[in-house]
């Protein structure tokens, strides 16, 4: 099964996440960048508001893909104890990596919400939608991050993913949704005609027109609401 692009991936996503639809409670958080135009599709299926979810891996230096924790989205961070304490990891290294993540997610914060704060979770079923699962740490450091500010559920969605890492996430996420899980895997990319990189500027857009639906839809339901006191 090849999708043709993100959009098409997010729409067939959308379809799987229809008992979702309409639900006041959901929110879609997208991971940045190649998230955002499959969230964008989700959200607009189900009727629910989008927003980012950002998370950035603490990689150990000199081997990046070791993930020693992540930071999130809120102030968040969550600390992988069993890989810093086998490698006995020095705090002042995890500071170091942190410091310099933080930065990058500063950054993307201003550029992708232009001052609008990270949306409120408490209570909430949260769908944390990507572009695919390959070995899911980013995804995983997502869920950890995400978990500790309170949502009621937390729902994994992503158009394909290694039947390994699905597994694996369904022991960490509350339930996990994924369209497509081929064997062999090789890559995400690999399940895409056209997986070119998502610009700052398309995540942007999408956020924009999202809220701007968003916000059509809540006139739509205050005009339909029976004003108090008028007959029946």
């Amino acid at each position: 099964m090849l999708f043709r692009d993100r959009t098409e991936a997010g729409q067939i996503l959308a379809e799987k996440l229809a008992a979702y639809a309409h639900c006041p409670d959901v929110l879609v958080l997208a991971l940045p960048r190649g998230g955002v135009p499959v969230g964008y599709e989700v959200a607009q299926a189900l009727h629910a508001p989008l927003d980012v979810f950002l998370v950035r891996k603490l990689g150990l230096p000199g081997q990046e893909e070791l993930a020693m924790g992540a930071i999130a989205s809120g102030g968040i961070r969550v600390l992988n104890e069993e890989v810093i304490d086998k490698l006995n990891i020095p705090e002042e290294v995890i500071d170091a990596v942190a410091a310099e993540e933080q930065q990058e997610l500063i950054r993307r914060e201003r550029s992708y919400r232009d001052g609008r704060p990270p949306p409120d979770v408490r209570g909430r079923t949260v769908i944390l939608v990507d572009d695919g699962l390959a070995t899911g740490s980013t995804m995983r450091a997502a869920v950890a991050a995400l978990r500790q500010q309170g949502p009621a559920c937390i729902v994994v969605a992503v158009p394909v993913g290694a039947a390994e890492t699905c597994a694996e996430l369904q022991r960490q996420a509350d339930k996990v949704v994924c369209v497509h899980t081929p064997e062999p895997f090789y890559a995400v990319g690999a399940w895409y005609e056209d997986f070119s990189q998502t610009t700052d500027e398309e995540v942007r857009d999408l956020l924009t027109r999202a809220a701007h639906f968003q916000t059509s839809l809540e006139r739509q339901r205050q005009a339909f609401q029976p004003v108090a006191g008028a007959p029946g």
